[in-house]
């Protein structure tokens, strides 16, 4: 099985797991005198059926990250944790241009006048840069998910 098609399998459990506590929390208590519409103690097992498998998915794809070398100084993992770090630079410099450029309309020369504390066409450049990095490192993610085998 390819790492793509595990982490695939991996988001159906979570979906699965989801819908059962759901059903659960739905067939948990009823009026007096009538049934639930499933029982309590089969949606119970499935979900725990669920939760092992869906542990063993995930111990499979992390064990698949770790040891799989995407250069000589990386691994998978590296790898993952660089994208979600460049998600989060891209998204802190895209609120900062944004709240540097917001305009302030002033009515007459006696109200307040803000100005940007940063220089928000260097800005943007270092976001177009950032996301042409995250881009880069996600597609490297792609093709490493579509080619590697899971342990």
């Amino acid at each position: 099985m390819k790492l793509a098609e595990a982490l695939m399998e991996r988001a159906e459990l979570q979906k699965k797991v989801a819908q059962l506590k759901e059903r659960l929390t739905t067939n948990a208590r009823v009026q007096e005198g009538e049934e639930p519409s499933e029982d309590p103690m089969q949606l119970l097992s499935a979900l725990d059926t669920s939760i092992s498998a869906l542990e063993e998915m995930i111990i499979r794809i992390n064990r698949t990250n770790s040891a799989t070398k995407v250069d000589s100084e990386n691994t998978f993992a590296d790898l993952l944790a660089r994208r979600d770090v460049l998600k989060q630079k891209h998204k802190a410099y895209s609120t900062l241009a944004d709240a540097a450029s917001e305009g302030h309309e002033r009515y007459s020369r006696s109200e307040i006048k803000y100005v940007s504390t940063v220089n928000v066409a260097d800005l943007r450049k270092q976001i177009d840069a950032i996301a042409k990095e995250l881009r880069r490192v996600d597609t490297t993610i792609q093709e490493h998910n579509w080619t590697t085998e899971l342990l």
